[in-house]
């Protein structure tokens, strides 16, 4: 395995980015008294007719419901993930996008195989196990050790060799639940570098409680990753459930002895694709609104959530503009990237694909934090010019979505383009039981709310509309671009 793929764990990174951006930020009113002229007008009841006509529209959860029923789950790399690309196709092309094309992406495919976790002392019992992303096996007979537990990742960096050597050891940090996901970013760090920590102090493997704000006997996965020069030892989280029964049995001197067996492994690199249409601007054809979700999923559960939601939201979005307003100013380009989950890898290829036109985007978003109700908009706009789209604002404020900063680095995939001069919005969604589902078999269609779903559609329509059908720019200043 080549371990740089998994280093920089940039999946607990991409819903970072949503959670902590602007967490604390108050909300500003958009700027009043500014002329509106009669070509402003005219975008704005583009943006009111698109906005009625997404309002009565089903469609983000028909496709979604498509990716789910039709193809399931698409860990990167995988004959599921192949199966998307394919679907993402013929469902670009179905909806009448001008263009529809794709980019191809390396990636380093792994197989999750079989997993399971029993006690052995003090009390016999099984475990709800499951690997996590990246992690190796196990040998066929399974581990069994004494367990250590610590409260955090900082815990266990402060312990001794003596304490760790050839012993698993069980991170037990819990998570609290925030309408933003705020603390996702105290509690990742387990998952992505435990591996690393526990195996730096002689530890046989490592499990963590679960990243996660349920209850349930479902474990949540993720990637994690390994790093040069430091011995491999296998990786799992077991469900928050069983991570509070483990916890209990830690009473006095009582030895808890713990057997693990995981069979996951690496089945080398594959090709997977950025899918990509486009409708085609009439009069700026080479400026593009971006709209984004990322087409891959992990292999627990279908995942609806994750990213099914933003690839039918943004999709959606798109196609009911081309619906309302004909064919538009600027190009409207979706994509749906390959590989978000294992590291921003599609994102980073489209990046490199496309570094000499990436100045021509004049807005780029995604869609990746489920459906819960969207109720801010973040941006990363050129701030002389922010302001510009108060009429805008003014609209998304009537359906309670209020204008907040201008330092959200956007959506997962799109976070690695504001330093490129791209400018970014993030539309903050209502994430209080997004970490319920997250990363688990329980992320299916059933977890998203039609009303909710259609809400994300139509706020994300009324946006592309107005960047598509306006003369408003963001981009940085020419003398401030990289």
């Amino acid at each position: 395995m080549n371990t740089s793929f998994y280093k920089a764990g940039f999946c607990a990174f991409s819903i970072l980015t949503l959670a902590s951006c602007g967490a604390t930020y108050t909300p500003q009113p958009a700027k009043e008294g500014l002329e509106v002229t009669p070509a402003q007008n005219q975008v704005m009841e583009y943006v009111r007719k698109v906005q009625n006509q997404s309002d009565e529209s089903d469609l983000a959860f028909e496709i979604v419901k498509s990716l789910t029923v039709e193809v399931g789950p698409r860990i990167p790399g995988s004959s599921g993930d192949k199966r998307a690309v394919v679907w993402a196709e013929n469902k670009l092309n179905e909806l009448g996008f001008d263009k529809v094309y794709k980019q191809a992406v390396r990636v380093r495919n792994w197989e999750r195989g079989f997993a399971d976790a029993n006690v052995i002392k003090p009390y016999p019992q099984p475990l709800v196990i499951t690997a996590l992303g990246g992690s190796i096996a196990t040998p066929e007979s399974g581990i069994e050790a004494p367990v250590v537990m610590f409260e955090s990742l900082e815990a266990l960096s402060k312990a001794s060799a003596n304490e760790i050597e050839g012993k698993i050891v069980f991170l037990n940090t819990r998570m609290q639940r925030h309408k933003a996901g705020r603390f996702y970013s105290q509690v990742v760090p387990n998952r992505v570098n435990g591996a690393v920590e526990a195996s730096k102090l002689g530890a046989s493997a490592v499990i963590i409680r679960s990243v996660g704000t349920d209850n349930s006997r479902f474990a949540h996965t993720g990637v994690m990753r390994y790093e040069d020069g430091v011995t491999k030892i296998p990786a799992g989280a077991i469900s928050i459930a069983d991570a509070n029964n483990l916890e209990a049995m830690f009473t006095g001197n009582t030895e808890v002895l713990l057997n693990i067996n995981m069979q996951a492994k690496d089945a080398g690199w594959q090709t997977s694709y950025n899918v990509i249409g486009e409708f085609t601007g009439t009069e700026k054809p080479n400026e593009v609104v971006l709209v984004s979700g990322h087409l891959d999923s992990w292999d627990e559960g279908t995942g609806a959530l994750d990213d099914g939601a933003g690839v039918g939201i943004a999709t959606a979005a798109a196609t009911l503009v081309k619906k309302v307003v004909g064919q538009p100013k600027r190009t409207i380009r979706v994509v749906l990237f390959a590989a978000e989950e294992i590291g921003l890898i599609g994102a980073r290829q489209y990046v490199r694909d496309n570094k000499d036109s990436l100045k021509n985007i004049i807005m780029a978003g995604e869609s990746d934090f489920g459906a819960g109700p969207i109720y801010q908009i973040d941006t990363r706009f050129n701030e002389a010019v922010r302001s510009d789209a108060s009429e805008l604002y003014a609209e998304l404020a009537k359906i309670g979505v209020v204008l907040g900063n201008n330092t959200t680095n956007g959506g997962p995939d799109v976070s690695i383009m504001p330093k490129l001069g791209v400018p970014v919005i993030a539309l903050k969604q209502d994430g209080t039981y997004y970490f319920d589902y997250h990363h688990t078999p329980n992320d299916t269609l059933d977890k998203i709310n039609l009303a909710d779903i259609t809400q994300n559609q139509t706020v994300w329509a009324m946006i592309t509309t107005y960047m598509a059908m306006s003369d408003f720019d963001p981009r940085p200043a020419p003398e401030a671009a990289p």
